[in-house]
């Protein structure tokens, strides 16, 4: 038995038993958690500078280091996040229906944990938290598969949580870092068949579609983010450009940024100078179609693979189009289903938009960078879907759970 297979053999003995483990129980593991890493802050630390001092050496972007990077504020969020979701109402054992046939069984229908969940992530090591706080809260057991460029700061993060973990009475196994970070150790987590129950992939575009196409284990498909935010003709242009303008700069390396910034051709004129000129004060690149090129000539070209492209950095790319229909089918052919925003006071055009766009979260008046677990009140997310089976959009404690019937009879056969 390979390393990787023993530890996912753990992890399942481990979700056996966390199915009769207590909510005061898994609260507890939580609460120490978040205890422990403030305790050991400068540790933590300590770990993620030398995945920083390597990455730098390897000549990784800055919007690469921004994700690598912990702080001492990045930490206490990720404390206070294991807090909130120790707070959250535990899912495992919600009734959802109950009745009774007429030949007498009583039918009830309950959330239960799925079991044993894999992640395979890159490199944010607020995952590694993330994941395992919820997985735990809801009665899963997690094997967790970070990359390679962020091990020393995951394996301190997970060390703790193991700590925690073991101090609360929580069965051993229930969270495990796989330390092989070699792309065989991926491929044979992706085929545990019988081990793991649902692999859930958390990354750029390359990383989901390696996983999507080569596992053999069900996988829950997480959203790479081709995000636009589109700047209707009815639109309050203050709000437009304030929105368009922090969509993309509040943190550009994240999935909920926007990328593609959408003009109605009826307000490009006044709109885009004013917008782009805010976006490149805050040192946006900013490449646009030919007719926004016609009415900002000093912006760069926009190919066809911009609108296809993920930046996670500072570049937007901008078209000019004519009216909410053709809006809504430039998203429908080069969004990735993630999340969309319009900006109109037109309260018809904004549900024609809402109902035609095909995304897992649609904004009005409002930034694409609310799809976030934490913002929908979850407590944390262990990503975004995009798919429409099991699970839409940010997932939280209730899209880590499935379901099971419980009948009881009084001797009924058939």
């Amino acid at each position: 038995m390979s390393d990787l297979r023993g530890q996912a053999a753990a992890a399942r003995e481990a979700a056996l038993c966390m199915q009769a483990v207590s909510t005061s129980e898994k609260n507890d593991a939580l609460l120490r958690a978040a205890a422990l890493l403030r305790e050991r802050t400068d540790e933590i630390l300590a770990a993620n500078l030398i995945d920083l001092s390597s990455a730098r050496e390897k000549g990784m972007s800055p919007a690469f280091i921004e994700r690598l990077t912990l702080t001492e504020k990045r930490i206490e969020g990720m404390a206070s996040g294991l807090v909130d979701v120790a707070s959250l109402p535990d899912p495992v054992g919600e009734m959802l229906e109950k009745w009774t046939r007429p030949n007498g069984l009583a039918i009830e229908k309950v959330r239960v944990p799925i079991g044993v969940i894999a992640i395979i992530y890159e490199s944010r090591p607020n995952v590694t938290v993330d994941a395992a706080a919820l997985c735990l809260k809801s009665g899963n057991a997690v094997i967790l598969r970070g990359g390679s460029d962020a091990i020393k700061s995951n394996g301190a993060l997970c060390g703790i949580l193991q700590e925690a973990a073991r101090r609360a009475g929580l069965p051993e196994g229930c969270v495990s870092l796989v330390t092989d970070t070699s792309h065989e150790a991926a491929s044979e987590l992706m085929r545990l068949n019988g081990l793991v129950d649902v692999l859930i992939p958390r990354g750029g575009r390359g990383l989901i579609r390696s996983v999507v196409e080569n596992a053999t284990v069900p996988v829950i498909e997480t959203g790479a983010g081709v995000c636009h935010v589109y700047a209707d003709r009815d639109c309050d242009p203050e709000m437009g450009v304030t929105i368009a303008v922090s969509a993309k700069i509040s943190r550009p390396s994240v999935c909920n940024s926007a990328e593609t910034l959408l003009v109605d051709s009826a307000i490009a004129e006044t709109f885009l100078p004013r917008c782009l000129a805010a976006l490149k004060a805050k040192g946006v690149e900013i490449r646009g179609c030919e007719r926004t090129k016609q009415i900002c000539p000093w912006v760069g070209d926009a190919t066809d693979e911009d609108w296809d492209t993920e930046y996670n950095d500072l570049i937007y790319s901008v078209k000019v189009v004519d009216g909410v229909d053709e809006a809504i089918a430039h998203i429908n052919r080069h969004g990735t289903r993630h999340s969309e925003a319009i900006i109109t006071e037109n309260p018809k055009t904004a549900r024609r938009f809402m109902s035609l766009v095909d995304a897992a979260c649609v904004y009005w008046n409002a930034s694409t960078r609310f799809t976030d677990g934490g913002e929908f009140g979850f407590g944390a997310e262990i990503g975004i879907s995009n798919q429409k089976l099991h699970a839409r959009g940010p997932m939280g404690l209730r899209e880590l759970t499935t379901i099971k019937y419980k009948i009881t009879g009084s001797g009924q056969i058939r």
